[in-house]
């Protein structure tokens, strides 16, 4: 299977710009896909955060489902400040900014003991496509900041009023390069890598080897796969929707973007695949 690498040259200004500006701020939002906490988690943007208080946003936690929710108390058991949240959902704004609140509340205090009005200020960063944009436009109640559904949209710094905060939004930033490649793929899998780079047939059946394993009743249900290898569930994929060709041949690559475009829309259902055993062997903890 072909190695997934991926660090676009604007994502090394990207990395500069957030060290030269982290000062500025108070505290640091790394926003992580529930669907992918662990594999979405840049320990590069970690280390650069320093001792700044960090809140680990797990957004598009509507695609998510209860493995999501294990690994939020796991990381809350190692000292990490992790939120659910649903970037796309209003009703979740008042779990954002309360998080946020109590992550500066001590410096919030310290300002005005010293009278100063300035408000606090905060980095928004995190890998691509994981919903920056999306959170930053839900806290300033408008579309100030570009969002799009492929990774790489954002492209340049932009500071955000959002009330009492400032919010700085960053591009995505991948780590330089990926060590572990099965959370390589999961990124491809969520959208988080340029899909231009990928091999789609590989992803579609590395997918499909991974959703068997853990979640073989979603793929039952909807595509009627009872088994088999990884091409023969493509195979029944492209049965079950129709993609086939003359002479009754399948159309792998339509069943490749469908079963993909499914995964991401949340079609399968909510679903998170990392688990324990990536928190650890990430180094995150015990």
């Amino acid at each position: 299977m072909k190695t997934i690498q991926w660090f676009p040259g604007h994502m090394a200004k990207a990395m500069r710009m957030m060290e030269e500006n982290l000062s500025l701020c108070d505290a640091v939002v790394f926003v992580l896909d529930a669907r992918a906490p662990v594999a979405s988690f840049n320990p590069r943007l970690k280390k650069m955060a320093g001792n700044k208080p960090v809140l680990y946003l797990l957004n598009k936690a509507d695609l998510a489902d209860g493995r999501t929710e294990a690994l939020i108390a796991l990381m809350r058991e190692n000292g990490m400040n992790a939120v659910k949240f649903s970037a796309n959902r209003s009703q979740s704004l008042r779990t954002l900014t309360a998080a946020m609140n109590a992550l500066v509340a001590e410096k919030a205090e310290r300002l005005k003991e010293k009278g100063s009005a300035r408000p606090l200020r905060f980095l928004i960063a995190g890998i691509p496509n994981t919903g920056k944009s999306t959170v930053i436009n839900l806290l300033s109640g408008g579309k100030k900041a570009q969002t799009g559904d492929k990774a790489g949209v954002t492209r340049s710094k932009q500071w955000v009023k959002c009330g009492a905060f400032e919010l700085l939004d960053t591009p995505g930033t991948m780590p330089p390069s990926f060590e572990n490649q099965t959370l390589a793929r999961r990124l491809a899998y969520v959208g988080s890598v340029n899909d231009d780079i990928l091999e789609f047939d590989e992803i579609a059946l590395a997918l499909l080897e991974e959703l068997w394993e853990k979640y073989p009743a979603r793929l039952t249900e909807r595509y009627g796969i009872t088994g088999g290898t990884p091409l023969e569930m493509l195979e029944r994929v492209c049965v079950r929707r129709g993609f086939l060709l003359r002479g009754n041949d399948f159309d792998y690559e339509r069943g490749e973007r469908a079963l993909i475009d499914d995964f991401r829309k949340g079609k399968l259902g909510g679903m998170c695949l990392d688990g324990r055993e990536d928190f650890i062997a990430a180094g995150l903890g015990e």
